[in-house]
């Protein structure tokens, strides 16, 4: 008797030829706590801390609309050195924020929430996260665990492994914060290039989500405009209209320097097909995609 061949959801998700641009989820906040022992498939909501640290952490990351994903390095244990913690908020300005602190109790968490109340430091290296969340998704692990090696070789210090971010079938996935910009169906060799790519601030449209200040439908406007006019800067265009009828929009994306063209994009919503989307889902699912109908300068 043959063997049924295990379903993944990524490759499942490449064959049907799923849309990447448009997928990024909303967010302007991060909270990333080092956490080396396993991670359960609901994150941090499922590890061992004190209740009350747990309760006042999620509270104050509800109220700022923040994303808490455990994170560790990639293949080392770092038993030596305290665990860190981090908040990290991106800004519409460029002048995106961080705080890092280290805890060894769990009432040391607590400083996350006074930070999240402060201004946070400007300066720091953007931080590379690769989901490998394997419990959440076996896709996570099986395509993010080689695409955090290979940026860990290239860049130690800013690499790290996280929990779910979103879209296991897009994995691998990484997330680059504050800048606020998620990328998918990576591999080795082409993380590398995207990271290289995004840290020179230079940004292409082959492997980008979506950034996370936008809205689908806008976030597939700026990929087609990328893919139309050419790699860009993070901040080089702006969204200066958005407007719907029912199940379109029409998008303006306006370059904010010299030589920079404003596109008018319409995008088309439609939900696709039901199917299994995750490899662990328990039924079929349907997902809305975003799709260009035009694109012109002016």
């Amino acid at each position: 008797m043959t063997t049924p061949a295990r379903f993944l959801c990524s490759d499942a998700a490449r064959l049907r030829g799923d849309p990447i641009a448009g997928t990024a989820p909303y967010g302007s906040a991060w909270i990333l706590i080092e956490y080396r022992a396993g991670w359960p498939p609901n994150g941090f909501a499922g590890i061992a801390l004190d209740p009350g640290v747990k309760a006042r952490v999620s509270a104050a990351a509800r109220a700022m609309r923040a994303r808490i994903l455990l994170i560790r390095r990639h293949g080392r244990s770092r038993s030596d050195e305290r665990p860190l913690w981090a908040v990290l908020r991106y800004d519409a300005g460029s002048a995106h924020t961080q705080k890092w602190g280290t805890w060894g109790d769990d009432r040391d968490l607590v400083e996350i929430v006074a930070a999240m109340d402060t201004p946070g430091e400007q300066g720091h290296p953007s931080v590379i996260l690769v989901c490998t969340h394997g419990l959440r998704d076996t896709c996570c692990a099986l395509r993010g665990r080689p695409v955090a090696g290979a940026l860990s070789d290239v860049w130690p210090q800013l690499v790290w492994e996280c929990t779910h971010v979103g879209g296991d079938r897009f994995a691998a996935n990484v997330a680059v914060v504050p800048d606020g910009v998620y990328y998918g169906n990576l591999d080795a060799l082409s993380a590398v290039t995207v990271v290289e790519e995004h840290l020179s601030d230079h940004i292409h449209p082959n492997h980008l989500r979506g950034y996370t200040d936008l809205t689908p439908p806008q976030q597939a406007a700026l990929s087609a405009v990328l893919h139309h006019a050419g790699p860009s800067r993070r901040h080089d265009y702006v969204i200066e209209e958005t407007v719907r009828d029912d199940d379109r929009w029409r998008v303006r994306v306006t370059g904010r320097l010299a030589g920079l063209s404003t596109f008018q994009v319409e995008i088309h919503a439609r939900r696709a097909r039901m199917h299994q989307l995750t490899c662990r889902a328990l039924s079929p699912s349907s997902a809305v995609y975003y799709d260009v109908t035009s694109l012109h300068a002016g």
